[in-house]
């Protein structure tokens, strides 16, 4: 397997993981959509982790995909996949224990 397509099987797999995961967790919390701070804290903070280490993922997925010898091709993208990991896998934690928080009370 090429680079291009680790880094592209790798970024919808890791775009399409919480939707297969939690999708049930996020139709929970959005169907009780208000605009209070406590709940868009508790409850959309982990989406939003995961949504922007996947935004930071971008910029080192582009660079697989464009020539090295291009005039404009861009070096030192790993602070971006640093942030990228470490945002998703803290939103990732996160929303498993979201996601166990609300099986907890649905079950009560």
């Amino acid at each position: 397997m090429s680079a291009r397509a680790a880094a592209a099987a790798g970024f919808v797999a890791a775009a399409a993981l919480p939707a297969v995961l939690w999708h049930r967790v996020v139709g929970d919390i959005a169907s009780e959509f208000r605009l209070d701070p406590a709940y868009l804290i508790t409850g959309w903070t982990c989406w939003t982790l995961m949504g922007l280490g996947l935004a930071c993922l971008v910029p080192p997925a582009v660079e697989v995909w464009r020539d090295p010898t291009h005039r404009f091709h861009r070096r030192g993208t790993g602070a971006w996949y640093g942030w990228g990991v470490t945002l998703y896998l803290l939103g990732f934690a996160l929303a498993t224990q979201v996601a166990q928080i609300a099986d907890g009370l649905s079950a009560v």
